[in-house]
This record gives C-alpha cells, structure tokens and sequence, in this order.
C-alpha cells in the first residue's frame, strides 16, 4: 500500500490566496496590450500644468 497517497490532498505552497484584478492577461490587461507613452505624457503634462498653477 502506498501511504504517501492517504489523507488529504496538500495545498499549494506557494499560490496566492485570491487573483488580482488587473493581473496580466486577464481582460483588463491582456497580453498583447502596449501602453500607449502618449496618453501618459498628456497627462504627466496636464498634472504638471495644474500643479504649476496651484
């Protein structure tokens, strides 16, 4: 008989305990997706200018 396969089955060590909702490939972020650099410094700039005035 083998004794190792008795008892309950063992948990995974090592796995998170819930999926982060913007995880990657998920549909909010999924794989092929490039971060479009243009709409970041737009609003880098608008940031900048807002703070710049007060």
């Amino acid at each position: 008989m083998d004794y190792g396969k008795s008892g309950n089955p063992k948990k995974g060590g090592n796995t998170p305990r819930h999926a982060e909702h913007n995880a990657k490939g998920s549909r909010k972020n999924p794989y092929g997706k490039s971060e479009d650099k243009s709409a970041l410094l737009a609003r880098m700039k608008a940031a900048a200018e807002a703070k710049a005035k007060g």
